[in-house]
């Protein structure tokens, strides 16, 4: 047997539990019968797009090319901006049933490039334009064509012209079932130089708003953790993740990044 098929056999005997972390996180959360908690069932209405980036969803989360456990309750994904986009890009922008002239639609170009059955190997590719997002136009225009009319898609908008966007692919590969590595790389398609930031985000699914657990798990910026040489990292940023499921476990990021941290709630406030 190769590698994988012995990680195979591993886990369906249940030896180890090698598709305990995988793919499982989702594409769209927002707009879906998911979230939907409206008198009437209008789940297009409820939780639009442009509510997600500041109101905490219930029983799921969502993110670009991220990971998960297979509960969803530790989530990893990328978070980007390209200095003119009126908000992080986190998570895929569509229309919903209501919004295009053929129904939902999702509006953006990523790719599943690679992954092995026990999700050992992953790898997949995302296409960020230099342009700031054109999602007002995107609405606009497919909301004014009837049935017959062509889908306005986001290459009709101008966004990708001149090739000025991103490549950003992520890999994961598993070292062990609970040891996984991250890489992120970015390349500039386009003529001339362009600024890209990449925020690399861990968090934590919501189940602590709805009066059902008030447990909440937590993420903390640690100085020391022991490191293997063998691992060749000189210097790295460390959080530390707590979860009653899962006990401890650590983020490692290579050299001395700034760390960032946050809430997952819902915010009142909007810029």
């Amino acid at each position: 047997m190769n590698s994988e098929e012995k990680r195979l056999e591993e886990s369906s005997k249940r030896k180890v539990h090698w598709k305990h972390w995988g793919p499982y996180l989702s594409e769209r959360q927002w707009g879906t019968v998911r979230e939907d908690y409206s008198p009437y069932g209008t789940a297009w209405d409820f939780f639009p797009h442009d509510h997600a980036r500041s109101r905490t969803y219930r029983w799921g989360e969502d993110g670009i090319m991220g990971i998960s456990d297979r509960h969803q309750l530790v989530c990893f994904a990328l978070a980007m901006w390209n200095g003119r986009d009126p908000i992080l890009k986190e998570r895929l922008f569509g229309l919903t049933g209501n919004e295009g002239n053929h129904g939902e639609d999702v509006k953006e170009y990523y790719f599943y490039l690679d992954s092995t059955p026990t999700h050992s190997y992953m790898k997949a590719l995302y296409k960020y334009p230099q342009r700031e997002f054109p999602y007002r136009k995107l609405v606009e225009e497919n909301r004014r064509r009837n049935r017959s009319d062509f889908e306005y898609e986001l290459l009709d908008t101008g966004a990708f012209d001149g090739n000025c966007y991103f490549d950003v692919l992520t890999e994961y590969a598993k070292a062990s079932s609970e040891d996984i590595l991250i890489r992120i790389s970015a390349t500039n398609r386009g003529p001339a130089e362009a600024d890209l930031s990449i925020l690399p985000t861990i968090w934590f699914r919501n189940t602590w708003s709805w009066g059902r657990d008030d447990y909440r798990p937590a993420l903390r910026e640690i100085q020391q953790l022991s490191i293997p040489k063998e691992y060749g990292i000189p210097g790295s940023g460390v959080i530390e993740v707590e979860h009653k499921t899962y006990g401890r476990r650590w983020l490692l990021c290579e050299g001395e990044p700034e760390l960032l941290f946050t809430e997952n709630e819902t915010s009142f406030h909007r810029e």
